[in-house]
C-alpha cells in the first residue's frame, strides 16, 4: 500500500501532479544554417551568369556600339547640320548613350528646332526625329529677315523672305500702349492675330501693322485694307471678314475692330 505522498515528491511532478520530465535534447544538425542543395547552387551560378553576361553585352562588347546617326523630318537644317549639333558619341555603347543632352545640345545650337525626338535603335544607331519651327511672320533685320513662329519665338535670321508668310511692321515708338504692353507682347498679338485668319484670307496678306494693342491691322494683295483692332475676340473677326468679303468683293477697305457692327467700303 503506497504512503502518503511528500512535499518532494509533489514538487517533482510539478503543479496538478504534472510530471517533470525534460523536454527532449535537440536532434544531431539543429540550429545550424542549412546550404542550399548542389541544384539550387548551380541555378543562381547560372543566374548571376545571365546577368554579368549581359551587361557585359550592353557595355563591355563591341556589338553594341554607336555606328550610324539617322535624322529625319528635316526641311530647312540639312541632316548633316543636326548630326553635327547633336554631336552623338560615336564608338560608346549604345545603352549608355544619353538622350536628353544630345535633346538640349540641338534646341540649344539649332534654335529651328521646335522639338526632337532621341531614340535608340538597336543594335547600332541614333534616331533624330526633328520637328522645325515655322514662321507665320517676318520681321525685317537690314536688309534681312527674321523668322517668329506662332508662340512669338524669334528662331532664325534668312536673307530671303519665305513665300507666303507676311511682313511684321511694327510702328510703336510712340504708343502710349508701351507702358502696358512692351514690343514683345505686342509681337504675340501679332501672332495671335496672324494665327486666328482663315487660310483664304491669310493667303492674301502681305503685312501685320501694329501701332498699339487696339491698333493691328492687316494690308492684303490688290491694295486692300483690314481694321481688326485688338487681337481680342480673333475667331469673331474672322467670321465677320469673310462674310464682308464675300458680300463686298470689290471693296478695298474692311473693319472688323467690332466684328458685331463689321464695315466695308470700296476705299
Amino acid at each position: 500500500m503506497a504512503g502518503p505522498t511528500t512535499t518532494a515528491q509533489r514538487g517533482a511532478r510539478g503543479p496538478r501532479g504534472a510530471s517533470s520530465a525534460r523536454s527532449p535534447r535537440p536532434g544531431p544538425g539543429s540550429g545550424r544554417t542549412r546550404l542550399p542543395s548542389p541544384r539550387t547552387l548551380l541555378v543562381i551560378i547560372t543566374a548571376l551568369a545571365l546577368v554579368a553576361g549581359g551587361v557585359w553585352v550592353l557595355y563591355g562588347s563591341k556589338w553594341l556600339r554607336v555606328r550610324d546617326v539617322t535624322v529625319s523630318g528635316t526641311r530647312v537644317l540639312t541632316p548633316d547640320q543636326v548630326r553635327t549639333a547633336a554631336a552623338v558619341p560615336l564608338g560608346s555603347a549604345l545603352a549608355s548613350v544619353d538622350t536628353e543632352a544630345i535633346e538640349q545640345r540641338l534646341r540649344g545650337k539649332l534654335p529651328r528646332i521646335h522639338s526632337v525626338d532621341v531614340s535608340r535603335s538597336w543594335p547600332d544607331g541614333i534616331a533624330l526625329e526633328v520637328t522645325e519651327r515655322t514662321p507665320v511672320l517676318l520681321l525685317e533685320s537690314g536688309v534681312k529677315f527674321v523668322e517668329v513662329d506662332a508662340e512669338g519665338v524669334r528662331f532664325a535670321t534668312v536673307e530671303r523672305a519665305p513665300k507666303g508668310v507676311p511682313l511684321l511692321r511694327m510702328t510703336v515708338d510712340q504708343s502710349p500702349s508701351l507702358r502696358r504692353f512692351d514690343a514683345e507682347r505686342l509681337t504675340r498679338e501679332a501672332v495671335g492675330v496672324a494665327g486666328d485668319l482663315p487660310e483664304r484670307v491669310a493667303r492674301q496678306v502681305r503685312i501685320v501693322g501694329v501701332r498699339s494693342y487696339d491698333s493691328i491691322t492687316l494690308e492684303l494683295t490688290g491694295g486692300r485694307t483690314v481694321v481688326w483692332g485688338s487681337g481680342e475676340d480673333g475667331e469673331a473677326k474672322a467670321r465677320a471678314l469673310l462674310a464682308l468679303m464675300k458680300a463686298a468683293p470689290k471693296a478695298g477697305h474692311f473693319d472688323v475692330s467690332a466684328p458685331t457692327a463689321p464695315a466695308a467700303a470700296r476705299s
